[in-house]
């Protein structure tokens, strides 16, 4: 049966790759541009936290979905984390059933909109996409129309609600409100459970609000979709640290069944040179976490960020950007990113770096910081770098950089923001003994449950990753929430 049901695939594709050849229609969708983001002016939004990329009109949503050519086998699906049916909430668009569209997103993922708006989809589903598999041909823009389905139904004041089993009283815990535990939660009380979010901050939301500047991503849709999960039954409790709040033992106690430890990665990296302590040097995680979420951009509040003239960030990656971009909007004249490689060899999304440059960002490719020097006050005024050309391959693929003897030069500056990755948060780990980690303080698990080696506990994103996207982090939590049912379930069915 299965080589009948193979010969049957293959022959359905190779009639559908026939009527392509032959599709006056499909070589006119080919031939159709991909559509342009409309923005912001760059030299409005870098003044204030305007959202810089301002969405797809209806029309050209609906162009944009026609482009897609209905493959039989959608290649695209598979680089999504979290198993959207993209073809389907697609075909919803192109025939202006965009409510359709966004109820066949939240199948899947309960956060459409973020993931709309920063998901790397260049390196996820749309690489993935036939267009540019086969055609050498742009992909369709799935994280555009992604956005657009799930803004239209939140600005129709007809948001669906993603149908729940009927509650089996069987309470649960997650621990992070980040997009690993939105995401596990969403699923868990589709399957009927009793789930409470426990959250160390103030605000819900984990990265998605200390981490991403609203001109990226707004808090109003953060909390739109958050809302979503509360009318599925989420309950959300803030200021509780577990593990010092409330320690394991007293959740259990409490009666929860099984816990999902979310707890990210907020422990700040340096590089360990000279004069790193100085006043206006700080970690990417301290500079964004004030000002997005403590507002510190307002003197009138009680951290404020005192962010300078001159202002240099180190690193290449999307919390560089981030960083980099909000000093610009905090007033600097100058806001520099120093990076040791090429810009080829940066990790930031394409689309963050061209946004950079149009905001009056400067770049400083293969350059890497050596010292700080302060004032009699002991706040930062100059440092030292050093020009870097590169090597062979390291071990992530990327060319290594090398240091150019005798091309050492000091620049001034009045604040650094040091972005070159962060650790995992230890205090799960620190409380919990008997839990299995790893040299660089992740949670060991099961990749196909996420299971830890303590059986009721299970973990995703970045606390196991050490780092990574907002949709891979959701793409655990999704795997969680399946372990965590079938464990409970299992332990129903022994006892």
């Amino acid at each position: 049966m299965e080589n009948i049901a193979e010969y049957l695939k293959a022959e359905r594709q190779q009639e559908w790759r026939a009527e392509i050849r032959k599709s006056i229609k499909t070589k006119e969708r080919i031939a159709k541009v991909r559509a342009k983001m409309p923005e912001e002016d760059p030299d409005i939004r870098n003044k204030s936290n305007v959202e810089v990329n301002t969405g797809l009109t209806f029309d050209q949503a609906v162009a944009e979905a026609q482009r897609c050519i209905d493959c039989p086998d959608p290649t695209c699906m598979t680089g999504c984390p979290v198993g959207i049916n993209i073809p389907k909430f697609i075909k919803k668009i192109e025939s202006k059933d965009i409510l359709g569209a966004a109820a066949v997103l939240k199948e899947t993922n309960g956060l459409p909109a973020v993931c709309g708006r920063v998901c790397p989809q260049e390196k996820q589903c749309e690489i993935k996409c036939y267009y540019t598999v086969k055609m050498d041909a742009t992909p369709v823009a799935i994280g555009f129309l992604e956005r657009f389905a799930a803004d239209y139904e939140r600005e129709s004041g007809s948001a669906s609600v993603p149908e729940c089993a009927e509650s089996n009283n069987i309470k649960v815990a997650v621990i992070g409100s980040g997009p690993a535990g939105l995401a596990v939660a969403g699923d868990l009380a589709k399957f009927g459970y009793d789930v409470t979010v426990f959250e160390a901050l103030h605000e819900i939301g984990g990265v998605l609000k200390y981490g991403i500047p609203e001109f990226r991503l707004p808090n109003e849709i953060v909390d739109f979709e958050i809302d979503n999960l509360r009318a599925m039954g989420v309950k959300f409790i803030t200021n509780f640290i577990v593990g010092k709040t409330s320690s394991f033992d007293d959740l259990r106690n409490d009666g929860f069944e099984a816990f999902f430890v979310g707890s990210g990665a907020g422990l700040p990296n340096f590089m360990n040179i000279p004069g790193e302590n100085y006043n206006g040097i700080f970690s990417s995680n301290e500079y964004l976490t004030r000002v997005n979420l403590m507002n510190a951009a307002n003197p009138e509040f009680d951290t404020p960020v005192i962010s300078g003239n001159l202002v240099a960030v180190i690193g290449g990656g999307n919390t560089a950007m981030d960083s980099v971009r909000t000093s610009k909007r905090l007033g600097a004249e100058r806001s520099i990113i120093i990076y040791r490689r090429s810009e080829e060899e940066m990790p930031a999304r394409v689309e963050e770096v061209i946004h950079a440059k149009e905001e009056s960002i400067e770049f400083m490719n293969l350059h890497n910081p050596l010292e700080y020097y302060a004032d009699a006050d002991g706040r930062v005024n100059s440092m030292k770098i050093q020009k870097m050309e590169l090597g062979e391959p390291d071990s992530s693929g990327r060319r290594r950089p090398i240091p150019i003897e005798g091309s050492e030069f000091i620049i001034d500056v009045d604040t650094v923001v040091v972005a070159v990755g962060v650790s995992p948060n230890p205090l799960i780990p620190a409380c919990l003994p008997e839990l299995e980690v790893t040299r660089w303080g992740t949670i060991v698990v099961n990749e196909e449950t996420m299971q830890s080696s303590v059986p009721d506990l299970f973990a995703g994103g970045d606390i196991v990753r050490g780092g990574a996207t907002v949709i891979l982090a959701m793409g655990d939590g999704r795997k969680a929430a399946a372990g965590m049912h079938q464990y409970i379930q299992g332990k129903i069915k022994t006892n």
